[in-house]
């Protein structure tokens, strides 16, 4: 499926992880620093199709004046499927750690959670496919890179898959506000899978009924709770200090 690439990360990740698959780069004529000069040498050393554009022709480009001056139209892989996560996992040689995303529909919190994930080591995120951000031009950028370097699978159903990862000795951990246990109490040296509610809704009643244990962070200040992106990487990384 093609898409569109925003920003100088996104674009320069695409470009050492994916080549095959990035068709053609535009970059602002008005653009002198040196990132886009060394990224602009890089498309061209690859034989790929370069433009100059005005930063208005970007602008439409791109749907957003977000882009640093650099776009590209990219053939974004397959999405990965239930199937495509089990043979993943089937083939790990140590406890999985999977994110859950429960319904998160801000592309830049999506793009914040990618980003976070995949330097915490985590194998996959897994997201339902109706009412949540999906894999946006926006989601990529935020991501940094991360959305061509960590599997992200949406599924039609996510309570079933849930079901389907515990069959599998995955142990799900939902954050939520009634949670009797805080994050700190938990063992995740297993294979474990955090789960992560909607912004200011929380988790959906079915997923967190689903959920082997739900955990809360806990929170010293005057402030009820986190941003998803922010809760996530206090969670993730509480997984990664358990497993060192």
């Amino acid at each position: 499926m093609k898409t569109i690439l925003n920003g100088i990360h996104a674009v320069q990740s695409a470009l050492e992880n994916d080549p095959d698959n990035v068709l053609q780069v535009w970059i602002a004529e008005s653009k002198r620093n040196q990132r886009v000069l060394n990224l602009a040498l890089q498309v061209q050393q690859r034989g790929l199709m370069l433009h100059k554009a005005s930063m208005n022709q970007l602008d439409k480009l791109a749907k957003s004046r977000q882009h640093q001056g650099v776009v590209a139209q990219y053939n974004a892989p397959k999405a990965w499927d239930d199937n495509a996560l089990f043979n993943l996992l089937s083939e790990l040689d140590r406890p999985a750690l999977l994110l859950i995303l429960d319904g998160v529909t801000d592309p830049h919190n999506l793009g914040a959670c990618l980003r976070t994930a995949e330097g915490a080591g985590v194998d996959a995120v897994i997201a339902p496919k109706d009412k949540a951000a999906g894999l946006t031009s926006i989601a990529r950028k935020v991501a940094s890179g991360a959305a061509e370097n960590i599997p992200f699978v949406q599924v039609t159903n996510l309570v079933r898959t849930m079901d389907l990862l515990k069959d599998a000795g995955v142990w799900i951990t939902g954050t939520s506000d009634k949670a009797t246990e805080d994050l700190y109490a938990g063992d995740y040296k297993v294979a474990t899978a955090i789960v992560m509610g909607a912004e200011g809704k929380g988790l959906r009643r079915l997923t967190e009924e689903h959920c082997d244990h739900l955990i809360s962070i806990p929170m010293a200040g005057k402030v009820s709770n986190l941003n998803v992106s922010v809760a996530t990487g206090v969670c993730l990384y509480e997984v990664v200090r358990q497993r060192i």
